[in-house]
């Protein structure tokens, strides 16, 4: 699992976690998120997220 930050408000998806309250189950990969998704805090495209460095 791996979790990815939005660099343009911080916002933090978690794989584990998801973004279950728009539509990304618990236990989605960032990759397999549609290119539709976008940051729920600040609405930036998935173009935005870098990987979290471990």
């Amino acid at each position: 699992m791996a979790a990815w930050v939005c660099t343009k408000c911080g916002y933090l998806y978690d794989d584990r976690f998801g973004d279950p309250e728009h539509g990304v189950p618990a236990g989605t990969p960032f990759e397999k998120i549609p290119d539709s998704w976008v940051c729920p805090r600040c609405k930036a495209s998935k173009a935005f997220f870098a990987k979290r460095k471990e």
